[in-house]
């Protein structure tokens, strides 16, 4: 299978807020009104937990089918944390991410606990967003000057 490309583009709608789109959605990337947005939804670190836990639901449930068992439900608790200081700008003693991110499954099936250790290795070595979390991926960051015309 040849490579998946995602995207997203949008435009700042407000100093706290971004709104982009991908595919036929749209998402409003916000701050909460404590650091200066307007809280209309999630922020960008909030996004990343959110597809890490849709991205373990996903592979979750595909690993579950191919080792022959159902999950009736599958409950997801995911949570991280940072140093706001270097986004803020007052210090540059931590980085600016995520310090830790925890992630726990909790599966409604009748599959055995060595079912389940199996399940959850596979999940973890299958999953992109854990990869992208996990180990360096290259990132361009690029500026252009819009030019009005007359």
């Amino acid at each position: 299978m040849s490579d998946l490309k995602f995207s997203i583009s949008g435009e700042s709608s407000s100093a706290t807020q971004f709104i982009g789109k991908t595919r036929q959605f749209t998402l409003v990337v916000d701050e909460p009104e404590s650091l200066g947005g307007t809280d209309e939804d999630a922020n960008p670190v909030e996004y990343i937990l959110a597809g890490f836990a849709g991205c373990a639901n996903v592979i979750g449930h595909v690993v579950a089918r191919e080792l022959g068992f159902t999950i009736n439900n599958l409950k997801i608790e995911v949570s991280g944390e940072l140093n706001p200081e270097r986004f803020l700008g007052s210090s540059y003693d931590e980085r600016a991410g995520f310090k830790t991110i925890s992630l726990n499954l909790v599966p409604d099936t009748d599959a055995s606990i060595e079912t389940l250790t199996k399940w959850l290795q596979i999940v973890e070595e299958r999953c992109p967003v854990k990869d992208n979390l996990q180990n360096k991926t290259p990132v361009t960051i690029a500026v252009e000057k819009e030019y009005n015309t007359l």
